[in-house]
């Protein structure tokens, strides 16, 4: 449902009512929204309701190939590629 900000304004009692029933209330000011008044608890809707990894699925992403121990070189290979301090 819809509401204007007027409305809110001079009918808050029957919109409350209405979001305790259970609706969402978008709040609108000059056709545009500029708020929703949900019932309490309700979970907000996700904000991206679509993928959005640049990678693609989970089974397209590539697997590292390298020596096991790379990870315990590391600090080893970078050694001379810039400084801890900052």
């Amino acid at each position: 449902m819809e509401a204007t900000a007027r409305e809110l304004n001079q009918q808050t009692a029957k919109v409350l009512s209405r979001v305790q029933a259970g609706e969402t209330i978008t709040v609108t000011r000059n056709g545009e929204p500029i708020a929703v008044i949900r019932p309490y608890g309700l979970a907000e809707p996700a904000a991206y309701p679509f993928r959005t990894d640049p990678m693609g699925a989970a089974d397209d992403v590539p697997t590292f190939q390298g020596d096991p121990r790379f990870s315990e070189r590391v600090d080893d290979l970078l050694a001379g590629f810039g400084s801890d301090d900052r």
